[in-house]
């Protein structure tokens, strides 16, 4: 195949685009997202039930199940996410059920590593069903992005920590991806590599939601306040532009053009990040928050937004705000010109839209964590604390129609973050008890499909190229192999462009441009690589990130400076000159925590060693940890202790075995981890010896994990309030 001039030109694709959304349905049938169809947690629904029992009126069934998110349910199923297992056991799963009659249609459960989320937060985020392909979309705690098919089967996955630089700490606060036509969006915290590299930021990433293709990824702000939010983007059309909406981790709320991730405004709302959800009435964007505000002492606001500015509308677009009302996790709901939220003490609060007059209160239990539905009529509410209300609102204030305590098998309240998902006619709800479907046991099922609401009229293309995406625009790709690259072009507005002439040039990386509609052919003797391929019209220019490896062995002793494919670190690591050598040096964090994974491969690979040579200092009495990480396994060499740990998931220590060893600091040692995965088991082998001395026989630390994790990208890790140094790196297989 003859090389083609990089510069050669080609044709934009035509981005299709479901601008046409029928109207909804007069009783829409299904609750495919966790807000449902209208992104504001309303239904159309009419003849569900006024009361329930766990003891069995109205309960047509229940399976046992550790859930703590709200159900989807399309396409006659209902599929939800919780834990499973004790001990070694300890996982992440994600169940689909028959809808009519609880009958499991499938399960898969997944190893959980490289995090520090403890047990009882895993299952946060919300799965989210796709009627349209039958998708299900599941973003795990520890980053792991799915995608199922009606069968179960993974479509397409991404492991997000490892392989686009997703943080994952304590908090476990995870957000919920949402489609917007022919993509899938969600919002990731953390530092990836390249221009995405340095202190980590809060951006959005969009998806082919068929391929699991990045479209576009979006960085509208700056430092996070917290590295842990929730807040999921909703979408609209305003003033004829199609937005993505969102509480940003930089305490901003953020509208974004919904298909190039373009900024359009944004309202400084809190010193802290944002985790509820925005909901939208017309022009106006509602939003609340729990943390400081920035021009009063005072703690949490309710604002009221106009959506139709651009650039900084925070001293022009509020309309009202009520202070001192704390709703930092529950997320709002509208209907009928009545906003209504639930605070951090689990009050109900009704707000006149218009207005922000608070009309009533209404106290549901004492912490308010979910978030309310509105249903034929009536209010769905729960509380963390196993409370289940429905109430019927009023001018004046509530009628309660029921309330039930939900209990786990030991007669404690079972603890319920996630929200109702009214559908098919029924009411369906998860709990740390397990999944609940509510309704008149006589009444016809129906799992008729339904429509989203159409979103209002959208300006027309003016068909001038404004803005261009390379897809995919994240590749990870092995040498000598061919990537087929498109081009996507917008206007101003983010409406497709149409078809123009482009040339294409590389950036940082050996290979060569195959023809003229965008193929790129990695070269294969190259080593690993990071660069860009840059499609250009005009003067408007868009790249894809392309990060390519070769085959094992790798070796860097950092002559180069930082490897630019490395992923994550943030500003405390960078590669330095120690007295004429080449090091790569881990110093303290300018702010917040001082540990830190580093990955430097693809989360694909296994059954392979890690090994480097790693140096500790020490001031007072403070030593640091130093570790490699290799498939989802870690082994640490922990300064204050004076052992080696080997674990998988920081938090549980699930499998984690500790191993008593005594070394010094300003010395130089040699760590080397392998793990052997086979059918039943993973094998978990390391050495710790000094640097220039002979390589010992045996194993310094041997630990079997029975519920292996299978495959994961090599790291360093490091937890540094003083430096560390690491040097010699290599990643190699292991011998058969």
């Amino acid at each position: 195949m003859t090389r083609a001039t990089h510069g050669a030109a080609t044709r934009v694709t035509l981005l299709v685009s479901f601008l046409a959304l029928p109207a909804a349905s007069a009783a829409a049938q299904d609750w495919p997202s966790w807000r449902g169809r209208m992104q504001n947690g309303v239904s159309d629904q009419t003849g569900l039930v006024s009361s329930w029992s766990v003891d069995g009126e109205n309960l047509i069934w229940f399976q046992e199940y550790i859930g703590r998110s709200t159900p989807a349910v399309f396409d006659g199923r209902v599929c939800a996410n919780g834990r499973t297992g004790d001990g070694v056991a300890k996982k992440e799963i994600v169940t689909c059920w028959n809808a009519e009659d609880g009958a499991k249609l499938w399960e898969h459960t997944f190893s959980v590593f490289n995090t520090t989320v403890p047990y009882n937060r895993v299952g946060w985020g919300s799965v989210t069903g796709d009627p349209e392909t039958g998708h299900l979309y599941a973003l795990n705690v520890d980053g792991h992005l799915h995608a199922f098919d009606r069968d179960g089967a993974v479509v397409w996955s991404w492991r997000l920590g490892e392989d686009l630089g997703r943080a994952s700490g304590y908090g476990g606060r995870t957000s919920t991806p949402i489609i917007d036509e022919d993509r899938l969006v969600l919002s990731v915290i953390g530092s990836a590599w390249g221009d995405l590299g340095g202190p980590p930021r809060h951006r959005y990433v969009a998806l082919d939601r068929e391929t699991g293709h990045v479209r576009w990824v979006a960085t509208p702000g700056g430092t996070p306040a917290d590295l842990n939010t929730q807040s999921v983007p909703i979408v609209a059309v305003v003033g004829g532009q199609r937005l993505l909406i969102d509480g940003n981790a930089d305490g901003r709320v953020y509208a974004m053009q919904a298909r190039t991730g373009k900024k359009v405004w944004e309202f400084h709302l809190s010193k802290r990040g944002i985790n509820v959800s925005p909901v939208i009435d017309g022009d106006i964007v509602y939003i609340a928050h729990s943390e400081e505000n920035l021009d009063a002492g005072a703690m949490g606001r309710v604002v009221a937004i106009d959506a139709t500015g651009s650039g900084d509308i925070t001293a022009t677009g509020e309309k009202w705000r009520i202070d001192e009302l704390a709703v930092g996790f529950s997320s709002p709901l509208i209907k009928d010109g009545r906003l209504y939220v639930i605070d951090n003490s689990a009050n109900l609060v009704a707000i006149d839209a218009a207005s922000g007059a608070v009309v009533w209160e209404y106290s549901v239990g004492t912490v308010g964590k979910s978030s309310p539905v509105w249903a034929d009529g009536k209010l769905y509410v729960t509380e963390v604390n196993g409370n289940v209300h429905i109430l019927e609102p009023g001018d004046d204030g509530v009628t309660e129609f029921d309330s039930d305590d939900i209990e786990v098998a030991d007669g404690r309240e079972a603890e319920i973050y996630g929200s109702f998902a009214p559908a098919y006619g029924r009411l369906y709800v998860t709990a740390e008890s397990g999944i609940y479907c509510i309704g008149d046991p006589d009444a016809p099922f129906d799992p008729a499909p339904a429509a989203s609401p159409a979103l209002g009229p959208e300006t027309a293309s003016t068909g001038t190229v404004a803005s261009l995406q390379v897809v995919p625009a994240e590749v990870i790709a092995s040498a000598g192999q061919a990537i087929d690259f498109r081009l996507l072009a917008f206007d101003a507005n983010g409406q497709p462009a149409g078809e123009a002439a482009a040339a294409w040039t590389l950036d940082g990386l050996t290979g060569s441009q195959l023809g003229e509609d965008g193929e790129f052919q990695a070269s294969s003797g190259a080593a690993n690589q990071a660069g860009r391929v840059i499609a250009t019209v005009g003067d408007v220019s868009a790249a894809a990130r392309v990060r390519i490896f070769s085959p094992l062995p790798w070796t860097e002793d950092f002559g180069n400076g930082r490897p630019p494919h490395w992923i994550g670190g943030g500003g405390s690591l960078a590669a330095v000159d120690e007295g004429g050598e080449q090091l790569f040096r881990k110093g303290a964090s300018r702010t917040g925590i001082h540990r830190h994974a580093i990955y430097i491969g693809p989360s694909t690979l296994s059954n392979y060693s890690v090994q480097a040579d790693v140096m500790s200092t020490e001031r007072g009495r403070r030593r640091p940890d130093i570790g490699l990480i290799n498939s989802g396994y870690t082994m640490d060499l922990q300064g204050n202790h004076q052992r080696i740990e080997v674990r998988s998931w920081a938090a549980e220590l699930r499998m984690a075995e500790r191993f008593p060893f005594a070394w010094d600091p300003d010395v130089w040692y040699t760590l080397k981890l392998r793990v052997d995965v086979d059918d039943d088991r993973a094998l978990i082998r390391g050495k710790v010896w000094r640097r220039g001395e002979a390589e010992p026989d045996d194993w310094t630390v041997t630990v079997e994990d029975p519920e292996p994790v299978r495959q994961g990208s090599p790291g360093l890790i490091g937890y540094s309030p003083i430096d560390i140094y690491y040097d010699n790196v290599q990643v190699m297989e292991n011998p058969r």
